[in-house]
């Protein structure tokens, strides 16, 4: 006899998998000073560790895509469960820049699971509407979980808590999934001749495809490219970091979860094309902005990146649903790739125009913001480029419905 799909069981254990996701990015963007201080790191170093994040997440996304339908999401959450809690314990017996390279990977890796399982089985147990409503409400839990955690960070740092028992914070989410997961049954697929990679590989190749596969690389980068150096470069603004970085991840995590009746309003490219020009004015206020102006353009920010990550994954779905779940880690995985490939290169401008600044003999708090605002407003070049992509993107999706009908017209 099969046993039965608890949905809302398998749905929260989804979303506190995605919180051990959110923590590892927000307490590491919170520790980075202390680790780069401990460890002697430099700017470009500390980008080459947040890389690894990124690169982990990417490899492990397209494995789990390609195996989704060979090997099911329980066994990818199970080595979801195994790289999270390795990347965790090799963090805190780090012994320099090497260790800290490598369990960075393995945590990325364990996100990456995280999100090649999760995204499939949700469309699998969701149709239409209701299933763009779910993965927003699922992935509402990334910025919901930043918040919680750059608070917690935030909090531990003040009380004068190193980085170490910032970490051992990470293990209590991760040991909540595997608990709520334990003993389940999953779904199965729910569109026809998805579960076949060469039908798979057939959609991807479609012009529609790679189109968001563009899209998404851009989208990825003006999100996390931002939030992952906020502490970093807003500090120095009269403005805490980590409460630019919770207060714009709560907007996130809001707007997600009223994702339902916006997108049904605006439709999927109008939602995008309005969040990157939400997007471009948000980076362009942090480039000249400082003090308590800084708090709104992080919430301008919000609105503009909020919806882009789940909606990409949700056009994917309903667009091309024949893409199946490799599809959907494809395009996530390529938005983390993208980010993995300028994590250093965004830490090596910092690194430039700190240098030039300090050349023209700016220091302490003057060098440090001249050289943020900077950086930053190099960063604005890339949600610039998406207003173009995306009006693109309307004005070729106007008129056309959504190509599902087995996981239900959007």
């Amino acid at each position: 006899m099969s046993q039965a799909i608890n949905r809302t069981a398998l749905f929260n254990a989804s979303c506190l998998a995605l919180i051990t996701t959110a923590f590892t990015f927000a307490i590491r963007a919170g520790i980075l000073p202390q680790l780069g201080e401990d460890f002697g790191l430099s700017a470009e170093q500390l980008g080459f560790i947040n890389s690894m994040w990124f690169l982990g997440f990417p490899i492990s996304m397209i494995l789990g895509g390609l195996f989704y339908h060979k090997v099911g999401p329980k066994m990818i959450m199970n080595i979801a469960f195994v790289t999270h809690t390795l990347g965790i314990l090799m963090t805190l017996f780090a012994g320099g820049y090497t260790t800290l390279l490598i369990s960075t990977l393995f945590i990325g890796f364990g996100n990456g699971c995280t999100e090649a399982a999760c995204n499939p089985m949700i469309a699998d147990m969701y149709t239409g509407v209701k299933m763009n409503k779910m993965l927003n409400r699922f992935h509402m839990w990334f910025p919901g979980g930043i918040v919680l955690g750059s608070l917690i960070s935030k909090f531990m740092t003040d009380a004068g808590l190193g980085w170490q028992p910032q970490i051992w914070v990470m293990m209590i989410p991760t040991i909540a999934y595997a608990v709520l997961f334990f003993g389940k049954a999953f779904p199965k697929p729910s569109v026809e001749g998805v579960t076949s990679i060469s039908s798979n590989v057939k959609a991807m190749i479609s012009p529609l495809y790679i189109f968001l596969f563009i899209c998404m690389s851009i989208t990825a980068i003006t999100e996390f490219g931002t939030q992952q150096w906020a502490n970093v470069v807003l500090d120095s603004s009269g403005a805490s970091g980590m409460l630019i970085l919770a207060l714009t991840t709560g907007v996130m995590a809001v707007a997600r979860f009223f994702a339902g009746p916006v997108v049904g309003k605006l439709g999927q490219t109008g939602v995008l094309l309005g969040g990157a020009i939400l997007a471009t004015i948000g980076t362009y206020m942090f480039s000249v902005v400082t003090g308590p102006v800084a708090y709104v353009a992080a919430i301008v920010f919000a609105l503009g990146v909020g919806y882009f990550w789940p909606v990409m994954v949700g056009a994917v779905a309903q667009r091309v649903p024949l893409s199946g779940a490799l599809g959907m880690s494809i395009i996530g995985g390529v938005g983390m790739f993208s980010t993995a490939i300028w994590q250093p290169i965004i830490g090596g401008w910092i690194d430039s125009a700190r240098a030039s600044n300090l050349a023209e003999g700016l220091t302490g708090a003057q060098l440090e913001l001249a050289t943020g605002q900077e950086t930053l407003l190099k960063l604005t070049m890339f949600p610039a480029i998406l207003i173009v992509l995306f009006i693109i993107l309307f004005i070729w999706q106007k008129g056309s419905k959504p190509a599902v009908s087995a996981a239900g017209a959007h």
